[in-house]
């Protein structure tokens, strides 16, 4: 028997109402999306997700949020369900929760946020301002039980941890987790995913950023933790040093046809990966993104003659501090 929300889940509609590329369109329409196991229940996600970092973030503090209102309807519309955010991020919490909830589509999203009240330099959390803050999560999102929340750059996670153990215990959240982007955190990280009962952790990874395929992966695996991936354009930096530059076409023998699909293909290809979630604010590049879930993924031989391209493409100019 299904829940109605797995229901919804493996019933969205394929195709998204917005004006966009036909030919991309029909690509996309009669193909499923490649699913990646939650190695703690055996639960089915699409590879690829959504973050609500960068400009998402920046749009979701505008006074105009329409583009975000169609990335989602392109989100789930195309089969889509990881949306990834965090108190953090601005108001991407509560614009999404609430865009989500005008549309009808609360219960079509894997909602995955975070909690941490410890500041840059440490120390310890408050467990009052920790539980604070996930309720208003819970207020945002406007569902009795959250998907997953994990704690946002190892903060604190005997406190943290034990907040979200308590939650899962009550059946208020499906899944706990710790994030990091930082490789100088990841010898914490890897301490962490064996002292704690972590379903997730949430890591960088990208075509030109693969210490944690070393480092952690083989944790997440031995430990049976599921995997989001971050930041898997490098932000922009993937972009930048791709510009003016084709694709190259042995890679249209794995589906991508962009540099965002040869990016999260890469990203997703590891074995240890359950989701890559790059943030957008446009719909024409969420649906994009989407198409990297769609066809084959590169073997271990393509991976690495993917990075052997990236490591030809010029660097990314300098930011100007």
């Amino acid at each position: 028997m299904f829940t109605r929300r797995e229901w919804l889940h493996t019933t969205a509609a394929a195709g998204a109402a917005v004006s966009l590329n036909p030919r991309m369109l029909e690509a996309l329409r009669p193909q499923d999306l490649i699913t990646r196991a939650v190695p703690s229940t055996g639960e089915l996600l699409p590879i690829i997700g959504l973050g609500s970092s960068a400009t998402f973030r920046r749009v979701a503090g505008s006074d105009d949020v329409a583009a975000l209102r169609e990335v989602l309807k392109t989100f789930t519309e195309n089969g889509a369900t990881v949306f990834d955010t965090a108190p953090s991020y601005g108001e991407s919490e509560e614009v999404s929760g609430r865009l989500a909830a005008e549309m009808g589509i609360t219960d079509r999203i894997f909602w995955a946020t975070k909690v941490n009240v410890v500041g840059r330099g440490g120390g310890s959390a408050d467990p009052e301002r920790a539980r604070a803050q996930i309720e208003r999560s819970f207020g945002y999102f406007g569902v009795d039980a959250i998907d997953l929340i994990q704690v946002h750059n190892l903060g604190d996670p005997p406190t943290q941890v034990g907040i979200l153990e308590e939650l899962k215990a009550e059946g208020r959240i499906r899944y706990l987790g710790i994030t990091s982007t930082s490789k100088r955190q990841y010898e914490a990280l890897g301490k962490a995913m064996v002292d704690y009962p972590l379903d997730f952790i949430g890591i960088d990874y990208a075509v030109d950023n693969t210490s944690a395929a070393d480092e952690i992966f083989p944790i997440a695996m031995d430990q049976g933790i599921g995997v989001l991936v971050y930041v898997p354009f490098g932000r922009s930096r993937l972009f930048q040093r791709a510009s003016g530059q084709e694709v190259p076409q042995w890679a249209a023998g794995f589906g991508a046809t962009s540099w965002a699909q040869f990016f999260l293909k890469f990203a997703a290809a590891h074995p240890a990966v359950t989701c890559v979630t790059p943030a957008t604010s446009q719909a024409r590049h969420m649906l994009d993104n989407i198409g990297a879930a769609k066809g084959g993924l590169p073997d271990e031989d393509e991976q690495a003659r993917m990075v052997e391209v990236v490591e030809a493409l010029p660097a990314a100019p300098r930011r100007r501090g």
